[in-house]
């Protein structure tokens, strides 16, 4: 038996494919780590081969995350992808190309620096912690104020559109901070700065501007909000500020609308955020946040390390972290000028235009915004654009259909991310792709779309009527929730 099996692995090794060996007879090891290893030609072919089945990442429309970079950054990335950021004192290099994007962010946001201040930022794993790291300055500013005046410091509330990322959701729930939405309404899908500006109060830590929406890619007015607040402040003595959520915009503006004041020429915008990975023509995950000056970033938040060799400073959610991210950001902002986004912007009209032709589709983003096209059928009674999306899926594209937030629920669009990597002749090939579909779906029984976009209608009605619960109040439905369950079950047991 031992010399069998000697002589079957010796007839496997001399193999040089790997679909003549025993492993692709088994099945593939899913939830339990084998007891025997494999060849490594093994393990790369089988990964590969379930690998096929994703997706293609540059037909994946629905994504803001950079798909594709130049060979040259690629051999960058690979370079150095064994360096752990967060050893400052070994890789100084790598710390000071960190620090050198922060300060040419800094600058592309016209923070007021002079000519030897060095920029206040951090790098991050992508946007949602660079979001945890400004909201969690602005909390800790708001408390240490209301404790230094004397008053209760136990119920801050953040203010933002109901358009806002998910992100947002999270750091309130995360780090105890009432959210407050704001709805939009058909026709104007992001927030009104009169109606947040309204729902401020004194326990408010800050109010989020989204620059550039998820949804359909519009700019906030920053401006106006700024002004509202402004004025706010000054009446009732408050110091509310804004923080800017340019996760999207944020290396769009500053190339393709310099003019726009949205960022640290407002006096009360404090922080930004921006996401490397997305227009900043980064793979994912590498995102930014920036402080107007360094009184914006309290102190108590800033860890001292010393135990990987000297003394170094970090405020991050994430420990370790890889180099590689950083530097590949790095390489863009030295490499790039202003005619990749010019280039998006154009393919995005291009797109636009082909779709206003086809006489079809109602657009519902707007031309100065992040290069996206966010479109909806001008008549839904037959069909729908969830139909569309799942259709131009045969051909390859991911062109994701949504609903609107809350205010606008019975609004359904369809949504386009124009990036680096969708060239003319992409939107002229998904032009091509998106008339088959129309033309295929006039041949198809009508869909009841009446129907879905009434419950919307109401959805939306009755959450705009519902009185907010408390987090107490649901917490004390689950938890009833779950006693009712399991008397039931104890019940029907004893039974």
């Amino acid at each position: 038996m031992a010399s069998s099996n000697s002589c079957s692995k010796a007839h496997e090794s001399v193999h040089s494919s790997p679909f003549a060996s025993r492993y692709v007879q088994n099945p593939t090891p899913k939830y339990v780590m084998p007891e025997n290893s494999m060849s490594k030609e093994a393990a790369a072919q089988i990964i590969n081969d379930e690998l096929m089945l994703d997706g293609n990442p540059r037909l994946n429309l629905a994504s803001f995350v950079t798909t594709w970079m130049e060979p040259e950054c690629d051999k960058l990335i690979m370079d150095s992808i064994n360096k752990n950021y967060v050893n400052m004192d070994e890789y100084p290099v790598t710390t000071e190309i960190q620090n050198r994007c922060i300060n040419m962010i800094a600058h592309l946001f016209n923070a007021p620096l002079g000519d030897s201040d060095v920029a206040v930022g951090a790098g991050t794993v992508g946007s949602s912690e660079a979001i945890m790291l400004a909201g969690l300055a602005f909390k800790r500013k708001w408390q240490s104020k209301r404790k230094s005046d004397g008053k209760a410091f136990d119920k801050p509330n953040l203010v933002t559109g109901a358009n806002f990322h998910v992100c947002w959701e999270k750091f309130c729930r995360y780090f105890e901070v009432e959210l407050r939405e704001v709805n939009v309404r058909e026709g104007y899908y992001v927030m009104d700065p009169f109606e947040a500006v309204e729902m401020v109060d004194e326990n408010t830590i800050c109010v989020a501007s989204i620059f550039g929406s998820t949804y359909n890619g519009e700019f906030e007015d920053v401006k106006l909000l700024n002004d509202l607040l402004m004025k706010k402040n000054k009446e009732s003595g408050w110091d509310t500020p804004i923080h800017v959520d340019a996760a999207s915009g944020g290396f769009i503006a500053p190339f393709l609308y310099p003019h726009l004041e949205w960022d640290f020429r407002l006096p009360l915008v404090k922080s930004i955020n921006v996401s490397g990975h997305k227009y900043g023509l980064v793979y994912a995950g590498i995102g930014w946040v920036i402080w107007r000056t360094r009184q914006d970033l309290p102190q108590q938040l800033i860890f001292h390390i010393d135990y990987l060799g000297a003394d170094q400073s970090t405020f991050t959610l994430n420990f370790s972290k890889g180099s590689s991210q950083v530097i590949a950001q790095y390489y863009q902002l030295i490499r790039l000028g202003f005619e990749v986004m010019q280039n998006c912007r154009d393919n995005a009209m291009a797109l636009k235009e082909g779709l206003q032709n086809t006489g079809r589709f109602t657009i519902v983003s707007k031309d100065i915004g992040v290069p996206v096209v966010a479109f909806c059928l001008k008549d839904r009674s037959t069909h729908d654009e969830f139909e569309v999306s799942e259709m131009l899926r045969r051909f390859g594209w991911i062109v994701p259909a949504y609903r609107m937030p809350k205010g606008a629920k019975h609004v359904s669009v369809l949504r386009v991310v124009v990036r680096e990597d969708f060239s003319r002749a992409l939107a002229e090939r998904l032009l091509v792709d998106i008339i088959k579909v129309l033309a295929e779906l006039d041949t198809l029984p009508p869909k009841n779309a009446a129907k879905a976009t009434a419950l919307a209608k109401d959805e939306d009605a009755a959450n705009d009527s519902a009185v907010k619960k408390t987090a107490e109040e649901t917490e004390m439905e689950i938890v009833n929730a779950w006693i009712d369950m399991i008397t039931k079950a104890t019940k029907i047991t004893c039974c």
